[in-house]
């Protein structure tokens, strides 16, 4: 053994690296949620006797190794350990593969208790309990200390061989952090260090942080940076860099690669979701229909050893190592997670009621730094994940394809839906509560369908699946629905009702999250106000907030607010004239590239409308509804040097953020909106649940989110400090003191025609 090894693993890690055998096997399992794991853990410690002891924490050395974990259940005077698990349906159906390594989990504890307490036997069990029924189906083999001693160690043995090469990839990397210099050889730009040095403190103070910094300065590199050089002092396990989009994997893989320039030992690896990398797109992921899924476990090691080998395991490296091993990509990736140093993946793999990285983070104790692009994109994302919405057509659909028995049970659903809509007279119509008989039939649905899929993996699939795991999904968030959400029925034409819980404050599924991490940094170049963002996402109360000075100068942006003109909804037909009257005389005076952003779809059209007819020299292209990516990359690739023409654009849609028109590409903007979402029924129930939690209701959901959307529309225009141009906010309630304290500090209005009348309100 190495001189001075030494690894911790807990027991769950060690048994699926070296007792995982067979296929890859995904058909339909009817998996408890973690919450009624814990439940059916708890059923069954209470069932037992007095001297019964739960929850059992074991740690023990073998050669360097320190193997630790908790056995669920003991009975010191029987000696008797207990591995429980829960399921559903068929106990029958439990795999061969999976059976054993629960046996191995089992057994392990057994070695461990038997030479914690002397013990010259043991009896090991399995308990399998039935959730639905209740009832335990219970495993037993009376195992001696050797035989336990014996599998524990050749467990231990095939672990130690890979954990050994590991710590030698933790002394490598460690060193060369230490002296890992700053890629650039020009050094920090200005704003960078700033921002390296915020994110540098926050981990060594174990805090979380959100930081506000202009685009162009090099925040990616300036986040992941620091954490580099703090690994050894924080002793990090790893660093999760969450995006919102795909084009933000793209930088931060590109920064890495950078970065990785001074330290070749780096491992980064790239998530990508199943569909984009799946090799045989509508095969089920089972050794009977996917090549790759057959003996997967059985090639893993392989596969897991070329992975470690290329160290950069971007999304086609992956594929490349995945297909000379016959192994999936995407499971490939997966496994690969437990062995790199940076993950680049989507906020859904740690921030969603499933993410597999929270999982994994709480699961092996890692000291993870997390790492959050655009992070004003996090609010509306995560209230999208803890919601859930139920459509008349989808129950019907799975009405239609459903055996006689589940016909039953979904019918019964469908009536207590109707009960829940029967007096409704208005077409939206919102509760602080699921109806109590609404959410019994929502239980029986999800409890009937999980026995079918149990009993009939094979069926698992169409718009019966599809019904599935939208009453699942439905189901789990009303047993955890309180005033962070919102119950809604909506009633339209035939077949077109739905129901549906909304979150409105995520604050209370992320905050485990944030608590999770040693630090997690939320950076963006429009995240404020910090108070508005550290509310509703729920970061701890001493997060820190950063604002980095802008790089621009006030002469690098001529700022204009148009006095006389009125975006409010009863002046919008009015404002066309003079909005493409500004349009017209900017582009005769100065011919280039612009942007014009308007609050809807309706209102650009009507915009370029009126522009053709009293402008018709400026050129025009539109964005339209629906646009697929070629569409988009085409109405981007207009915006050439030394181009002409004005792209008109929904603000806060796909052209608001994320592109890069430097130089000529773009001069200037028109805004002609000040964003505020629509004064709705639905965002007045966000209002009041702001106001009554919060006490700023009008700010959270109309004002702050509203302005984040200009700045980021705006922000188009000088991405370099070489770039010049013009942007023309056509309101006048942009002047208003309250709207200019949220605007960039650097910008300096300037005030152009006389004041609308009508426009105080």
């Amino acid at each position: 053994m190495t001189p001075g090894f030494e690894w911790t693993v807990s027991v769950k890690a060690l048994c699926a690296f070296g007792a995982k055998a067979g296929d890859l096997d995904l058909r339909f399992v009817p998996a408890p949620s973690a919450q009624e794991g814990v439940a059916g853990h708890s059923l069954v410690q209470s069932r037992r006797e007095d001297d019964y002891q739960s929850e059992v924490s074991l740690q023990t050395i073998f050669e360097g190794l320190r193997v630790r974990g908790r056995a669920d259940g003991y009975h010191p005077k029987r000696h008797r350990v207990e591995e429980i698990k829960t399921f559903r349906g068929d106990f029958e159906r439990i795999k061969g593969n999976h059976r054993a390594l629960h046996w191995a989990q089992a057994k392990t504890y057994g070695a461990m208790l038997c030479d914690l307490h002397g013990l010259p036997a043991l009896m090991v069990a399995l308990v399998y309990l039935d959730l639905d029924s209740g009832e335990e189906t219970v495993l037993e083999e009376h195992c001696t200390r050797e035989a336990l001693r014996e599998g524990f160690e050749a467990l231990c043995g095939r672990f130690a061989l890979w954990a050994r090469q590991e710590a030698r990839h933790r002394a490598a990397l460690a060193s060369a952090f230490d002296a890992l210099g700053f890629p650039h050889a020009g050094g920090f730009r200005a704003g960078q260090r700033e921002l390296a040095e915020g994110v540098f403190r926050a981990a060594a103070s174990r805090r979380c942080l959100v930081a506000q910094a202009p685009t162009g300065i090099g925040k990616t590199v300036a986040t992941i940076f620091p954490l580099l050089k703090g690994w050894t002092a924080r002793q990090t396990d790893k660093i999760f860099f969450l995006t919102a989009k795909t084009s933000g994997r793209g930088v931060a893989l590109e920064s890495l690669r950078v970065l990785g320039e001074g330290c070749a030992s780096l491992r980064v690896v790239e998530l990508v979701a199943r569909e984009k990398v799946c090799e045989y797109p509508g095969r089920a992921c089972n050794g009977d229909a996917c090549p790759l899924a057959q003996g997967f476990y059985d090639r893993l090691p392989v596969a897991r050893q070329h992975a470690v080998e290329r160290s950069w395991l971007g999304r086609e490296a992956i594929r490349e190592v995945a297909l000379a091993n016959a192994v999936c990509p995407y499971f490939l990736a997966q496994e690969m997670v437990r062995w790199s140093d940076v993950v680049v993946a989507d906020y859904n793999y740690y921030f969603d009621g499933s993410a597999m990285l929270y999982a994994l983070t709480k699961d092996e104790d890692w000291k993870v730094a997390v790492l959050v692009d655009e992070a004003h994109n996090l609010l509306e994302r995560a209230r999208g994940m803890y919601s859930a919405e139920l459509d008349e057509a989808a129950l019907d659909a799975a009405r239609r394809v459903a055996p006689g028995t589940l016909r039953r049970v979904i019918g019964h659903l469908h009536r207590e839906w109707r009960a829940v809509q029967a007096l409704q007279t208005a077409p939206y119509v919102p509760a602080n509560a699921v109806p109590e008989a609404f959410q019994r039939a929502l239980q029986d649905t999800v409890a009937v369908l999980a026995e079918h899929f149990a009993a009939f993996p094979d069926a698992a699939h169409g718009p019966l699946q599809a019904f599935f795991f939208d009453v699942l999904h439905f189901s789990r968030l009303s047993d955890s629905f309180a005033n962070h959400s919102v119950f809604e029925s909506r009633v339209g034409e035939e077949g077109k009702d739905h129901l549906a819980i909304r979150n409105l404050i995520p604050a209370t599924f992320l905050r485990p999250r944030f608590e999770a991490s040693m630090s997690t940094v939320c950076f963006s170049g429009t995240i404020a106000p910090f108070r508005f963002y550290c509310d509703a996402l729920g970061l701890p109360e001493n997060t820190v907030g950063l604002e980095v000075g802008s790089p621009f100068r006030t002469q690098q942006l001529r700022v204009q607010v148009a006095m006389n003109v009125s975006t409010r909804w009863r002046d919008r037909a009015g404002s066309l004239d003079r909005i493409t009257d500004i349009i017209g005389a900017q582009f005769a005076e100065r011919p280039g590239n612009y942007l014009a952003f308007f609050s809807s779809f309706d209102y650009l059209d009507a915009a370029r409308d009126a522009l053709a007819r009293r402008h018709p020299n400026v050129p025009v292209w539109t964005q339209s509804r629906g646009m697929r990516e070629p569409e988009r990359e085409a109405f981007v690739a207009r915006f050439a040097a030394e181009g002409q023409g004005v792209g008109f654009a929904v603000l806060g849609g796909a052209f608001g953020e994320g592109i890069d028109l430097p130089g000529d590409q773009l001069i200037g903007a028109f805004v002609a909106s000040l964003g505020l979402p629509q004064h709705n029924e639905m965002n007045e129930v966000m209002r009041e649940r702001m106001d009554a939690t919060f006490g700023q209701g009008y700010e959270y959901t109309y004002l702050y989110p509203g302005l984040r959307k200009v700045v980021q529309a705006a922000g188009r225009v000088i991405r370099t400090e070489a770039d010049a141009g013009v942007l023309h906010l056509l309101d006048d309630r942009f002047a208003r003191p309250e709207i200019r304290s949220l605007l960039p500090p650097w910008w300096h209005l300037q005030l152009a025609g006389e004041k609308t009348s009508g426009a105080a309100a």
